[in-house]
């Protein structure tokens, strides 16, 4: 079965826009000279770090090794040789301790979410069919 997702983005002037999803919420992307959003391409390391985010808490949730303390970092290589620029790699460092947590099974944790369940991890791994399109204009009858 296919899911659509949607999100539709409003330019605010200079390189601001806000995007707006289907579930009625905001994000604001920004690559503008003074930027108080992030820029398209941190949002896409904030969407693998919190995708995988979920994915592990619940799971040690699961396992009855709650997080008391969590986080997640990731590097980016981004190759700014090429045109378009774009990821090389990234590296998803995941923190977390509590009652009962292991590193042994917090890193079973982080790589069941890599390797089955992260959306956003695996749509970056693979090939996504991505297509300019026009919509009709409004103003034309």
């Amino acid at each position: 079965m296919t899911v659509t997702k949607t999100m539709t983005l409003h330019h605010l002037g200079e390189q601001r826009y806000v995007g707006h999803s289907a579930s009625g919420h905001q994000i604001l992307l920004d690559n503008s000279p003074i930027k108080v959003g992030v820029s398209p391409s941190e949002a896409l390391l904030a969407a693998v770090a919190g995708c995988t985010a979920y994915d592990v808490v619940e799971i040690m949730r699961k396992k009855r090794t709650p997080l008391a303390e969590y986080r997640v970092e990731l590097v980016a290589e981004l190759d700014d040789t090429t045109t378009p620029k774009h990821y090389r790699r990234m590296t998803v460092r995941h923190l977390g301790r509590g009652q009962g947590v292991t590193q042994e099974t917090l890193l079973k944790a982080a790589e069941l979410s890599h390797e089955k369940y992260c959306s956003v991890a695996a749509s970056v791994k693979s090939e996504i069919v991505v297509e300019a399109a026009l919509l009709p204009d409004p103003a034309t009858p």
